[in-house]
């Protein structure tokens, strides 16, 4: 058993800073599919509540402390916003560059970063990945002030409140924070290639259980086509068949659409496999007999971040007969 030893040269950790702020406002369905940079972040203060205990006695002791449920808040506070906040913040564009205050407030998620530091790589050491959900900001103060001889810039303040959100055998958490010296570096890329968008996809925010998916899964391989029913170019494919495409990797998102060769969209219901990774178009009516269908397969992105190309297939349905 070794001798418990205190400020071991590299382990005199320390946390500092703040920055690459993301606003995430809430979409349909409680997801967050657009991020934009937050600019002139100055701090996010954490303020969990609650998890206080109740004591119970019975038989003339202390028989036991009920906890009650813990609640996750924080205050943000800026130099300025982005524009996409101001929804977040009760305000409204009624014209362009006029807006309204005294609206609905819309929910949203943040992602930010502190620095890890220690005694010998200084701020180097890494850094922590943090990210909030189902954030609710509280109306706040602004207070102006005229310019004088030592000028100082306006800060922007905001108390928000928390509704957790599911994750797969576990409560539900508003809040998650991620260690850069202690996850896969393939993974964490993964991740950030997500949270904060690419050439070709947008940054959107993942839920907690599309993370911890990612972040415990093997290193991600190309993402890739593997099989299409009915396949390409090929012909007499019954009027009632559905179309199955299948990839080597879960799907976050896709755009994949059936037209016949004349340009006409093709209406259906789209559902996926419980692995993600197959997906079947099944045509509200039967195709035409004697037409070929086009399906253009686009817009496919999957959980890693990465897009596959896109690519158009055809076949042709059986002569009537």
């Amino acid at each position: 058993m070794a001798k418990l030893v205190w400020d071991k040269i590299g382990e005199r950790f320390y946390e500092t800073g703040v920055k690459k702020g993301v606003l995430y406002p809430q979409g349909p369905g409680g997801t967050y599919q657009k991020g934009v940079v937050w600019n002139g972040l100055i701090s996010v203060t954490e303020s969990p509540s609650g998890a206080e205990p109740t004591p119970i006695y019975a038989d003339n002791i202390k028989y036991l402390n009920l906890m009650s449920a813990e609640e996750f808040g924080a205050t943000i506070e800026a130099y300025t916003y982005p524009d996409e906040f101001a929804q977040c913040d009760g305000s409204a564009e009624i014209a362009t560059g006029v807006m309204i205050g005294q609206q609905s407030r819309k929910p949203f998620g943040l992602s930010y970063v502190t620095t890890l530091g220690n005694d010998v790589d200084g701020n180097d050491y890494g850094y922590k990945l943090h990210i909030i959900y189902g954030a609710l900001a509280a109306p706040s103060e602004k207070g102006y002030s005229t310019i004088n001889d030592s000028p100082d810039a306006i800060t922007f303040s905001w108390e928000i409140t928390t509704t957790p959100v599911s994750v797969t055998g576990f409560k539900p958490t508003a809040s998650i924070t991620i260690d850069s010296t202690k996850v896969d570096p393939t993974k964490l890329a993964a991740l950030e290639a997500i949270l904060y968008g690419g050439e070709e996809t947008e940054a959107r925010l993942p839920l907690p259980d599309e993370i911890a998916t990612l972040l415990a899964a093997d290193a991600p391989s190309a993402l890739a086509l593997v099989n299409i029913d009915p396949a390409d170019e090929d012909t007499n494919v019954a009027v009632d068949s559905s179309i199955v495409i299948t990839f080597n990797n879960k799907i976050s998102r896709e755009s994949i659409i059936v037209t016949k060769d004349d340009g006409t969209l093709v209406e259906g219901t789209k559902t996926w496999d419980t692995t993600g990774k197959v997906l079947t178009f099944k045509p509200t009516a039967n195709l035409s007999a004697s037409t070929v269908y086009l399906v253009t397969v686009g817009g496919v992105v999957d959980i890693y971040g990465q897009a596959l190309s896109a690519a158009v297939y055809n076949f042709m349905t059986v002569a009537q007969g």
